[in-house]
């Protein structure tokens, strides 16, 4: 398949292009840029440093990729944003690599949405079917896990984790961890209940979305503590894989400082 570049973008000869990828007007392809196969750049796209976006991307005007972690300590290591499949960035988004402070990369996986003015910083890790809406913030460190949803307008502090299939409404300050299969929302954002659309949407059983309701209630609501909500639920037959998750993310959390568990990691 014919490699298609406009006699107007700026394309390093060191760039690795791949089959059927398309480089519109005013684009800046930097040496160590890695591009595969009909990966769609439209126009004034700038790739950075180490950048390895995957096949079937499709990348929307004014959008940075690979620019250096906005961190005072970092020391100009060679490090790098690695982003996988089929995944939708729109206009103006900003996706900076890894530091030396944790493995170097900034990670996004497949099938993501990273919509308008959006900012991945440092070190993040995303991982597939994430959507994140127009000017919503990532602070460094932030682990976002497969299916997760975040709103417009959102600040997300460094060293937060965000679970699977969970939602955050717009223009919430996310200070502490998201569970899985929750909505959060607020200033700070708390798990105010669960994330019934994404569940439904995802043909999850009627049996695990009562057993998430209520391991809500319980520790929300009810407030009895996480050990003493999991037995009152273990009493009612063996607990779904889903709930287990739930419970462990919780207790990870819990055990790092401020409510976020890879705190716990920084502090090692």
């Amino acid at each position: 398949m014919t490699i298609h570049i406009a006699d107007n973008a700026c394309v390093d000869a060191k760039a690795e292009i791949g089959d059927g990828v398309s480089i519109g007007p005013f684009c800046v392809v930097g040496p160590k840029a890695c591009i595969g196969s009909y990966t769609r750049l439209e126009n004034n796209i700038t790739l950075m440093g180490r950048v390895t976006l995957g096949s079937h991307n499709h990348i929307y005007p004014g959008v940075t990729i690979g620019g250096a972690p906005q961190d005072l300590s970092y020391q100009e290591s060679d490090t790098e944003v690695v982003i996988g499949d089929r995944n939708v960035i729109r206009e103006n988004v900003t996706i900076n690599r890894g530091s030396e402070k944790e493995e170097g990369v900034t990670r996004i996986g497949n099938e993501c949405y990273l919509m308008t003015s959006s900012h991945v910083a440092h070190d993040c890790t995303l991982g597939d079917r994430v959507a994140i809406a127009n000017n919503s913030t990532l602070g460094g460190h932030v682990h976002i896990q497969d299916h997760a949803t975040l709103s417009g307008l959102i600040g997300v502090h460094h060293f937060v984790t965000i679970g699977r299939y969970s939602f955050v409404a717009g223009m919430s300050a996310v200070r502490n961890d998201v569970p899985p299969f929750m909505l959060a929302e607020g200033i700070p954002a708390r798990a105010r209940c669960v994330n019934m659309v994404a569940l439904k949407r995802n043909d999850f059983p009627d049996d695990v979305i009562k057993s998430l309701v209520e391991a809500h209630r319980l520790i929300y609501r009810a407030k009895v503590g996480v050990d003493q909500a999991y037995e009152l639920l273990r009493t009612h037959g063996t607990l779904e894989p889903q709930l287990v998750e739930f419970f462990d993310f919780i207790e990870n959390q819990q055990a790092g400082r401020h409510g976020r568990s890879r705190e716990l990691r920084k502090a090692a």
